[in-house]
């Protein structure tokens, strides 16, 4: 319904899209692009991550994609809107915020994402699910009845979907994506090493010779880390051959998520896909070779969005840009009633 005060305060604040990742958290302000893309770790800076001193804590207060830690998380929040709000003071300071949120995520874990941003100041708060956002962002046409896929692969959860007026017509997400990958890659250094190493050196290992598919040039990297066994530094090389069979596991599993949303979604919509093809979006579809990877297993097109970073960010500010439009795209979050007596 139409509201003069309302119309009066969306003329002059500002509206917030925010993916709220297990990694990062980029947060967009309608009108004026990407503002604020940093490490979602509540501390310092990421690199304190595995090396704090006792007296400081870092803490990633979101896991697998959504909120295990409400409090900081919420002001983790605060922080990200206070920022913006520092920036553009001369306006009404409380803004609507649109947020990307797994497509699996509970009813009680979607309140928890809206709570946590109205608490922390925004006005009105709206949920869409990040593949969709991803799709969006992608410049996928999600409003026609043509079929859309995509695989948005972050730090905590990978996200397909079928995409078609508007709505998710199949979806699968699994709790699998980068940080798995990072995770593997410490277990089989620990195994065929004896080489203890840190989240970011794995991180390292992942970008600098992670592949899903064979290389035409295979390459080696140089790990360091504590010996095991002796418990003094030590320094191993490693074989891109070698980090291709530590995400193994992780690889095959975004691989057959692809491939069972497929099995799932209806044929009509199955020979759209076949025609415009698969897109990957997400920090985890850099990993080099991943797209023909896909493409060999389910035989279909498969590409990498521009700025496959950025993908669900700039969704939600497509979202903030025509939100009458594309309300339809927005997840509705139940509303929890009070209890009353007869």
């Amino acid at each position: 319904m139409f509201s003069p005060i309302n119309a009066i305060l969306g003329f002059f604040s500002y509206d917030i899209g925010i993916d709220l990742g297990t990694a990062n958290t980029l947060v967009m302000v309608k009108g004026k692009g990407i503002i604020i893309n940093e490490p979602s770790v509540v501390a310092e800076a990421k690199r304190m991550v595995g090396r704090t001193p006792a007296s400081i804590v870092a803490v990633r207060p979101l896991k697998d994609g959504v909120i295990s830690d409400f409090e900081t998380t919420e002001r983790m929040l605060n922080y990200f809107i206070t920022k913006v709000h520092e920036k553009f003071s001369f306006m009404v300071p409380r803004p609507r915020v649109v947020i990307g949120i797994p497509s699996g995520c509970t009813e009680v874990e979607k309140r928890a994402v809206r709570d946590a941003a109205l608490n922390a100041g925004a006005r009105e708060c709206y949920l869409i699910e990040e593949p969709m956002a991803a799709a969006i962002g992608a410049g996928l046409p999600v409003m026609e009845p043509t079929a859309s896929m995509v695989v948005d692969i972050g730090g905590g959860t990978t996200e397909v979907a079928v995409i078609a007026l508007g709505g998710i017509v199949a979806s699968k997400s699994i709790r699998v994506a980068g940080d798995e990958m990072d995770e593997e890659i410490i277990n089989y250094c620990r195994q065929h090493y004896s080489l203890l190493i840190g989240e970011r050196m794995a991180e390292e290992v992942k970008i600098a010779a992670g592949s899903a598919f064979p290389l035409e040039e295979e390459v080696e990297v140089v790990l360091r880390g504590r010996d095991i066994v002796t418990g003094l530094p030590k320094e191993v090389t490693m074989s891109s051959v070698e980090v291709r069979e530590a995400i193994s596991a992780p690889v095959q599993a975004i691989v057959d998520a692809v491939k069972t949303t497929l099995e799932i979604t209806p044929p009509e919509l199955v020979a759209d896909l076949m025609d415009r093809g698969i897109v990957l979006a997400g920090g985890g579809s850099l990993l080099r070779g991943l797209d023909r990877r896909i493409a060999y297993e389910t035989k279909a097109k498969v590409y990498v969005a521009d700025d496959p970073l950025t993908c669900v960010v700039r969704g939600t500010g497509v979202v903030l840009e025509d939100l009458d439009r594309l309300r339809k795209v927005l997840v509705e979050v139940q509303t929890t009633r009070p209890f009353r007596f007869a």
